[in-house]
């Protein structure tokens, strides 16, 4: 009975089924494949966010004599220094950018998703005409004269940060998205039983319409939070001090201005009487603007992408 234990083991491990591959797995070869792509692919993203810092931190003689490179010759924060002098401005104007983008990408979430909803639902008498009067938004619209007209005059919006708000609160495109996405993934039964047990519209919308889309939401929200903190057209057009800008309209007003500095042949001259514009960083300051105008959403992108991950498996196992 000893002598065919060990045996009976060895059967039993021999016998023991492997773990099979599914019917969407990739070989060898085709797996290192995709691996490459999306590791040159990757590599093709981040190293110029890494110039861009490292230039930063370079001294604007480096970059005149040698060019750009990936590790700084002569470690410099000149011109994290040139930017920071009128450091208030830079604080207000960052908790600006950062006041109406956190609170612009939520009403503009909640007012998308209040008018996708009802035209969403099939049993809304008038879903037709207000999809198409959304629709006809993103092919027509008054110009230019008239948009400014009505938010500076009608509405009295200049110089207030609601300028920078209501004009990209409502996204026709970014509407007819999540309308879709109610159509096709909400379950029409479990309306219908919310309905009967006596739930209103509006706890259906919140406590059951709400949970089940949150990959668009987040995919939208992501969106909208690009769109509020990159602008700096509003900030031009309905802004006219310096209190209400945001970051990115003061970045832009500042390369503006250093252009003008290097371009304009009497401010050269008067700079250099003085030796100013030897000292005056340009192309390394363009950088530096471009690391404070990305930082703070390069981060936002993780907080979403669980969002983005379930929302790759919504609907692949059905009950």
């Amino acid at each position: 009975m000893n002598t065919l234990q060990p045996q009976t083991k060895r059967s039993a491990v021999k016998a023991s089924p492997r773990p099979s591959a599914g019917p969407n797995a990739l070989s060898r070869p085709a797996n290192l494949v995709v691996n490459s792509f999306f590791l040159l692919y990757s590599a093709c993203c981040i190293l110029p966010l890494l110039l861009v810092v490292a230039v930063s931190f370079s001294s604007e003689r480096d970059i005149i004599i040698d060019g750009y490179t990936f590790w700084p010759s002569n470690f410099s924060l000149d011109a994290y220094v040139f930017l920071f002098k009128d450091w208030q401005q830079i604080v207000r104007s960052f908790g600006i950018s950062v006041l109406i983008t956190v609170g612009g990408t939520a009403l503009s979430l909640l007012m998308m998703a209040l008018y996708a909803y009802p035209i969403s639902r099939t049993d809304f008498p008038h879903r037709r005409f207000f999809s198409f009067f959304m629709f006809f938004t993103m092919l027509f619209n008054g110009g230019l004269v008239p948009w400014y007209l009505v938010y500076t005059q009608l509405l009295d919006m200049k110089n207030s940060l609601w300028a920078l708000v209501i004009p990209l609160l409502v996204s026709a495109f970014f509407v007819l998205i999540l309308r879709t996405f109610f159509e096709t993934t909400v379950p029409v039964p479990l309306l219908e039983a919310a309905k009967i047990d006596g739930a209103s519209e509006l706890r259906i919308f919140a406590q059951i319409v709400l949970p089940l889309s949150m990959p668009v939401l987040a995919t939208v929200a992501l969106f909208q939070m690009l769109n509020y903190w990159n602008d700096w057209f509003l900030s031009l057009v309905f802004i006219t001090g310096s209190k209400n800008v945001n970051l990115q309209f003061l970045m832009y007003k500042t390369m503006l201005d250093i252009q003008f500095l290097t371009t304009n042949i009497q401010a050269a001259q008067g700079m250099s009487q003085g030796g100013g514009i030897m000292n005056l960083p340009t192309e390394t300051v363009r950088m530096a603007m471009a690391v404070l105008g990305i930082g703070p959403i390069v981060f936002a992108y993780p907080f979403f992408q669980r969002f983005f991950v379930k929302g790759l498996t919504v609907g692949a196992v059905k009950g």
